[in-house]
């Protein structure tokens, strides 16, 4: 069919979003237990950022799952928001601000929203040159 949309691979850029929401409610976790145990290590900052985090850990899945139906907008902003948190994530790692367990999960995400980025642009590629 002409106008049926071509639906992108998304398997592995799925599955990398999957940890990704899986290290964000690990951290929120986290920082509810050591909240009680060692409050010095679940400082406001740090509770800024895993709300932060959290936001984007509901609105990435539900903009990939409009992107696997075909929606080049959908993947786009997919993209965007990857680079967006792989960006502030990596700059955060290096803040004083924040306990070094939470720098270090920090680190992990950017790299894992660095991955989705890259996927990202490559799905889009394919899919410009496929239609």
């Amino acid at each position: 069919m002409a106008n049926k949309r071509a639906r992108p691979d998304l398997a592995t850029t799925s599955g990398l979003v999957g940890l990704y929401v899986v290290i964000v409610l690990a951290t929120l976790v986290a920082l509810t237990v050591l909240a009680a145990t060692a409050p010095d290590l679940a400082t406001p900052e740090a509770w800024g950022h895993a709300v932060v985090v959290a936001v984007f850990a509901v609105l990435l899945p539900l903009r990939l799952r409009v992107a696997r139906r075909g929606s080049r907008r959908a993947l786009t902003a997919v993209g965007v928001i990857a680079v967006v948190l792989a960006l502030v994530n990596l700059v955060e790692a290096f803040l004083p601000a924040f306990p070094g367990w939470m720098r270090a999960e920090m680190v992990v995400v950017a790299a894992l929203m660095a991955a989705v980025g890259v996927l990202v642009t490559r799905a889009r590629g394919r899919a410009t040159m496929a239609g």
